[in-house]
């Protein structure tokens, strides 16, 4: 597995090194452009509108649009100076309860382990989140870009939860249609309930499936292989547009059929 960050944390007096690696891989199936002509792979050119040439590498700079197009340059140097020590270290602000954070804010997760000196700390650090059901909450730059982090155990070992900043979340005021302070009917809810009942399970991950990553896979697979493509007529939906119909036909669908015994008691007599 690669490492991708190497670096520190703190809490209180106490410093772990440890080393960072992604724990999720993307498993998309990316498909490239080409050619229709000819099936050659396209290139992406850099051109400056204004002086209609290709620009190299060398000549490129950042720059941040403060008006419509008016730049101001900053420079790599610039950057840098911002953060001297913060990639290194990653110091442990709060411990708080994992209930706390709505889910709204967690981005991505990466799993830690310790470097060769930090085992003994690390292991501190992981039976205290453990025992106390806490995780901690530090702040991290990754790439340039710092974003806050939540510390916790995940099986064996401490997981770094990348969080977005408050401010980073847009509020759900912005959203348009949200029904506001509509009346339930009492007869309408208990059948949704029951009907989240009936769907109700243990959460077991292995059992959800990308089934049109699958399905692409076959797709290519199929057209490697030289085979007639049949596209599939779309089956023609239910529209259903009653609430109460729409609730009980559901009910229907997910209530679990009753097995029916046909046990015969018979009686033994001594003789």
């Amino acid at each position: 597995m690669h490492t991708m960050w190497k670096g520190s944390i703190s809490f209180g007096l106490v410093n772990i090194p440890i080393k960072m690696f992604a724990s999720t891989e993307d498993k998309e199936i990316k498909f490239r452009y080409l050619h229709k002509e000819c099936k050659t792979p396209l290139k992406y050119v850099r051109t400056c509108p204004t002086c209609n040439v290709e620009v190299e590498w060398n000549d490129i700079v950042r720059g941040f649009e403060y008006e419509p197009g008016r730049f101001v340059l900053i420079e790599d140097e610039a950057l840098a100076s911002l953060q001297p020590e913060i990639n290194k270290a990653i110091e442990i602000l709060d411990f708080v309860n994992l209930s706390e954070i709505d889910p709204i804010y967690f981005d991505k997760s990466y799993y830690l382990s310790p470097q060769d000196t930090g085992g003994k700390a690390y292991n501190l650090l992981r039976q205290g989140l453990k025992e106390t059901g806490k995780i901690g909450i530090a702040k991290i730059t990754i790439r340039s870009k710092q974003s806050l982090a939540a510390i916790r155990v995940y099986q064996n070992l401490l997981v770094l939860e990348t969080l977005y900043f408050p401010d980073e979340v847009r509020s759900v005021e912005l959203v348009p249609g949200i029904p506001q302070n509509m009346d339930v009917n009492e007869k309408e809810l208990s059948m949704a309930i029951q009907l989240i009942e009936n769907l109700s399970a243990p959460f077991e991950p292995n059992k959800y499936t990308d089934d049109y990553r699958e399905a692409l896979r076959e797709l290519i697979n199929k057209k490697i292989e030289g085979e007639e493509i049949e596209i599939p007529k779309e089956a023609p939906q239910k529209n259903i547009i009653d609430l109460m119909q729409a609730l009980k036909a559901s009910i229907e669908q997910t209530t679990p059929t009753k097995k029916t015994t046909r046990g015969r008691n018979k009686k033994t007599t001594a003789s």
